[in-house]
């Protein structure tokens, strides 16, 4: 059989495919909000700055040993939880407020919302800052001497630690990305590496005080230039008036978020105030560094949570039961698939990578693998906590993470006593796997369907009531 020659398009032909093309192309682009542009930009920020955090532990743990790490573990921690309090969750309501007000033309109001809501989180991690020290000095005979200095100097972190916080709320308000998101997730690691490798060259000791120091550096220089960066893009783009300060209003909205961002805070870093309790500084840096190792796989459900929460919000708009079924048991699936085959992956090279953190971390191995359990299980209900803020239930998500963290403080102060690091990894998977049960019950009675991974990957869609969509933001 002869072969046809083949068939070449004329140039007309071609430059009319090319420029029918392109013209899809700008119509498309023409279609986009920026939504999906700045949701990437997330997406990758926060990749980024899982790799640099990630090294920056390794870092630290190979130069100041398990036991000065370990301290400087605790005392961050200690950082992330005040710090993140302090804010109140107004960095969360500006995210609200500041489109609200420049739609609706109120520039008084949003003036006063831009001032108040850096101010007032500063004052009160100001507040707390003082009160710590205070604490340390006060009470310091209650504290191991090696954790008094590490731990005063951290406290210093706290209002550029919410000040950043408030920042990053400002950035997402306005889909500044680069500029919410890039000083504390990238900028403020890569200042903490680079002070300890300022301080290593320059022969200082490789304590948890010289880390502390180094992070102060960081928080501080980070706040300041995020600030100037931020006041620079608002000077230009608005023209505030005098400013008009709705408190109570902001403080309405704010405070729930800061009880639910309370909770989450509880959930992630319990375990480490417990153990740092009851174990050695040795113990508590070998289980942060498991827990740091296999929670690399937690970014699925962050990627799936934010790649469908556009469409949920637009489908439950519409009411679109059958479309935002199909939606959740994808994302499910997407998340449980991923996250089990991460997990199986990461255990597989994971003693390896615990010895980027220093021989004795390789004891931590059993440690990931009681991780991971918790947070596969965790990956099987999907979304599910997503959809549920995406179709107005809020106060259920708070209900769940209230609970969560009542089991975790029961599990921990029951387990670590008297098993140490793996009584820890125990508390943390078990308050994940209460957490996923009821995650799935809420979603399942409130959107009528299955939202499990297993169950999408079966087949059984097990309908009843279709979802409708809230009223009103609960």
């Amino acid at each position: 059989m002869s072969m046809q020659p083949t068939q070449t398009l004329p140039g007309p032909g071609r430059a009319a495919i090319a420029a029918g093309l392109g013209s899809r192309l700008a119509s498309w682009r023409a279609r986009q909000d920026g939504v999906g542009i700045a949701a990437l930009t997330a997406f990758a920020i926060r990749v980024l700055s899982a790799a640099i955090a990630y090294l920056t532990q390794v870092v630290l743990a190979r130069w100041m040993g398990s036991s000065e790490y370990g301290i400087f573990v605790w005392v961050w921690v200690w950082v992330l939880i005040l710090g993140g309090l302090s804010s109140l969750g107004m960095q969360l309501s500006i995210i609200r407020f500041v489109p609200q007000y420049r739609a609706l033309g109120q520039n008084d109001l949003l003036a006063g919302v831009l001032r108040a809501g850096r101010a007032i989180p500063v004052a009160v991690a100001s507040l707390v800052m003082a009160l710590a020290i205070a604490g340390v000095w006060a009470f310091g005979a209650a504290i191991a001497p090696a954790y008094r200095l590490p731990l005063a100097l951290a406290m210093l972190c706290l209002p550029f630690y919410a000040l950043t916080d408030v920042h990053d709320g400002i950035g997402r308000s306005r889909a500044w990305i680069g500029l919410g998101l890039l000083p504390p997730y990238v900028l403020r690691p890569l200042l903490i590496l680079a002070g300890m490798v300022v301080a290593y060259a320059a022969g200082q000791p490789m304590l948890a005080g010289t880390a502390a120091v180094a992070a102060l550096f960081a928080t501080v220089a980070t706040g300041l230039v995020q600030w100037f960066l931020i006041q620079r893009r608002l000077s230009a783009e608005f023209d505030l008036a005098q400013p008009v300060y709705a408190v109570r209003e902001w403080l309405r909205t704010s405070l729930p978020i800061c009880f639910v961002s309370g909770c989450e805070l509880v959930l992630q870093n319990l375990d480490v105030l417990v153990l740092t309790r009851y174990a050695d500084p040795a113990s508590v840096g070998i289980y942060f560094a498991a827990l740091k190792s296999i929670g690399l796989i937690a970014f699925v459900n962050y990627a799936v949570g934010s790649a469908i929460s556009g469409r949920l919000s637009e489908l439950t708009a519409r009411g679109d039961a059958a479309g935002m079924r199909m939606v959740v048991q994808k994302g499910a699936v997407w998340t449980f698939m991923p996250s089990l085959l991460g997990a199986v992956a990461l255990l597989a090279v994971g003693k390896p990578l615990l010895s980027l953190f220093g021989a004795e971390f390789t004891t931590g191995y059993p440690l990931m693998v009681i991780l991971a359990f918790g947070l596969v299980i965790r990956s099987a209900v999907g979304p599910a906590e997503s959809v549920l803020r995406m179709v107005g239930h809020q106060k259920l998500c708070a209900v769940v993470l209230f609970i969560s963290a009542v089991v975790d403080v029961a599990l921990s102060l029951a387990l670590v006593p008297p098993l140490g690091v793996l009584g820890a990894a125990l508390a943390n998977a078990g308050a994940m796997t209460v957490s996923a049960l009821l995650f799935y019950v809420m979603a399942r009675r409130t959107l009528g369907f299955d939202v499990s991974a297993l169950s999408a990957i079966m087949g059984r869609r097990l309908t009843t009531n279709c979802p409708q969509p809230a009223s009103r933001m609960s």
